[in-house]
């Protein structure tokens, strides 16, 4: 099978075609999926996106789910990922009336679903309050949030607990040779502005400008999905029978082989809803259109 990972981040498989904007491996391709798919139609039997829809526009959602569509053989299988706010929300509901009813003993449960609803929309800063609660030990729910938030979380938990190593700290050298060149060249450029506008504006302004390039650089979430508003977009992108699935089920044959949604025995973001859609076998004129 002929299988593609869009926006992998990491967590990829050298059994696919691995896609992100930024790559971190030689098994890594490197493209910004807001210009579509740079493969031809009817290339794929099967398409992976995990976390990725949230961090692009609603308007920007559409587009990419066509192009998913396109690229699929006939009958080819889109396996989506998302944070659940449907999940979210009611466990939100819910521990609101346990902490009222309580006299407070689950404010910590309280606060951390806050954060994970709002947080990565509103943030204005790398890693945000998220990062900081992960990293607060005077807190007694750490169990509560793995559960949530998932194995990222635990490792970042467990280091600032101490029951890990810190993750060891790159000297500046190594960072220097990390980067490409277009990286040095578009900071030189944005530090530059910051400084135009702070000499234009003032420091209320340049502050305002930073933050307005951090809301751009992808870590923000731009929308949410629940079961409806996903099956309706996918609906809408051609797909058929849109189901909720799990972690460990898919329509993908040998899908939990990968280790993309399980790893170690365990769901690497029980935070998500988990969908899929088949594209019909019988399809429509523009899939035999090629894209250049």
């Amino acid at each position: 099978m002929k299988l593609l990972n869009i926006g992998c981040g990491p967590h990829f498989h050298p059994a696919w075609t691995n896609l992100d904007y930024v790559s971190t491996s030689t098994e890594v391709m490197e493209w910004d999926i807001r210009k579509g798919l740079p493969f031809p139609s009817q290339s794929f039997d099967a398409c992976y996106s995990s976390h990725v829809l949230e961090h692009i526009t609603k308007s920007e959602v559409p587009k990419l789910l066509l192009e998913i569509y396109r690229v699929l053989k006939p009958g080819g299988i889109a396996r989506i990922i998302v944070p659940d706010f449907e999940r979210a929300a009611k466990d939100y509901l819910a521990t609101l009336d346990q902490v009222l009813s309580d006299g407070g003993e689950s404010d910590e449960n309280y606060e951390w679903l806050v954060i994970e609803i709002i947080d990565q929309s509103v943030r204005h800063f790398p890693g945000g309050e998220m990062a900081k609660y992960f990293r607060n030990t005077g807190r007694g729910n750490d169990e509560f949030v793995i559960t949530r938030a998932g194995l990222e979380a635990e490792t970042v938990i467990r280091q600032a607990r101490g029951a890990l190593p810190a993750p060891p700290r790159r000297k500046l050298i190594e960072k220097f040779h990390s980067k490409r060149p277009a990286w040095f060249i578009n900071e030189a450029r944005r530090k530059t502005a910051g400084w135009l506008v702070w000499l234009v504006a003032g420091r209320a302004a340049a502050i305002a400008f930073n933050e307005g390039l951090f809301r751009c650089s992808g870590e923000i979430h731009q929308w949410v999905y629940d079961r409806y508003s996903l099956g309706k977009a996918l609906r809408e992108a051609g797909f058929y029978e849109p189901r909720v699935c799990t972690a460990e089920s898919s329509l993908i044959p040998g899908f939990a082989a990968y280790g993309l949604d399980i790893q170690g025995g365990r769901v690497r973001k029980p935070d998500s809803l988990f969908m899929e859609a088949v594209k019909p076998l019988v399809t429509k004129i523009r899939d035999q259109q090629e894209k250049p």
